[in-house]
């Protein structure tokens, strides 16, 4: 599971001083993790330009882009730059990086196009889509029945809820179900608060202590908190709490509970619903770098390889 190029990354991350949060969004918004604002050294990030520039052009992928984008040969990508390992920002505090960028590239190399950001609000990526402002969004959005009236997906990651405890685990957390009587850090207004209030609830109705939500603005109070003792536990997003667990205090403050992410559900790049040819040229686009092994690798260097698909599906979430 590990590489060196991994090992590398993780051994020289000393973020756990650097993550700043500013806001108390999260890519996923609403149903997100509740990240925040994040940039890095960038020596403690992984350096994916060679395995991108090795990536060759489909021209018969090139030739079915849509006449607008085949005319710009850029491909303008709306994201909520604020979520590591996700989306954020290098040291330079502009330039984008995060899984989710060096996926983007990947994909705009083999549709033979450059690829372009917007740092958008959450809120306003699906009208952006719409409006025609911008080509496609990549934001750790969540691919749901709901947002398929508005938009179409191609899905590129699998996340949900995950549960972060101190480094050893002193409270014995497992699982949700051990969170019955303990104390739980989760962001305001997000999935994770909606989650750990349900949990509480069946906690209590199965005759055991209610869980103790605290609902805070941001990430880093609630790190804050979990290194202190204050709370047993964080609920996050996958990849969030996999990059806090691997780089705050170079990896020896926190952990992430084994398991499959709570409530999992697909990540989508998201279309206008009129945007037929270019979702279809991505979704191949994509598929073949899943096929091909680069996705695989990108997704790695990040240390969220737990969160791979094996198909690009559109429209698979629920």
């Amino acid at each position: 599971m590990s590489s060196p190029l991994r090992a590398r990354t993780w051994q020289a991350a000393l973020l756990g001083g650097l993550l700043t949060l500013v806001t108390a969004a999260c890519g996923g918004g609403p149903d997100g993790a509740g990240g925040g604002q994040q940039s890095a050294d960038s020596g403690a990030i992984p350096d994916n330009q060679a395995l991108l520039t090795a990536i060759k052009a489909d021209a018969r992928l090139t030739a079915a882009l849509p006449a607008k984008v085949a005319r710009a040969k850029t491909l303008h990508v709306a994201s909520n730059i604020q979520s590591a390992p996700n989306n954020f920002y290098s040291a330079d505090g502009k330039t984008p990086i995060g899984y989710e960028v060096d996926l983007a590239k990947a994909v705009g190399a083999k549709l033979g196009v450059t690829v372009t950001h917007q740092d958008l609000a959450f809120g306003s990526l699906i009208t952006s889509l719409q409006s025609g402002r911008v080509d496609l969004t990549m934001a750790a959005m969540n691919d749901t029945a709901e947002r398929q009236r508005q938009i179409d997906f191609v899905d590129y990651f699998s996340s949900g809820i995950t549960i972060m405890v101190r480094k050893g685990n002193p409270d014995a957390v497992t699982g949700p179900d051990t969170l019955c009587g303990k104390k739980v850090a989760v962001v305001q207004g997000t999935s994770h608060q909606k989650f750990a209030a349900a949990q509480s609830t069946k906690c209590t109705q199965a005759g055991k202590p209610a869980v103790t939500v605290t609902a805070t603005d941001s990430d880093t109070q609630n790190q804050n908190q979990l290194r202190t003792g204050r709370v047993a536990a964080i609920l996050n997003d996958l990849p969030s709490a996999v990059y806090i667990s691997r780089t705050a205090g170079e990896g020896k403050f926190f952990e992430v509970v084994p398991g499959q992410p709570i409530e999992g559900g697909p990540y989508g790049i998201g279309f206008a619903k009129d945007n037929t040819k270019l979702r279809d040229a991505v979704k191949q686009a994509l598929q073949g770098l899943i096929d091909d092994g680069t996705y695989g690798k990108i997704l790695q260097s990040w240390g969220v390889e737990q969160g791979a698909l094996k198909e690009a599906a559109v429209n698979g979430g629920s």
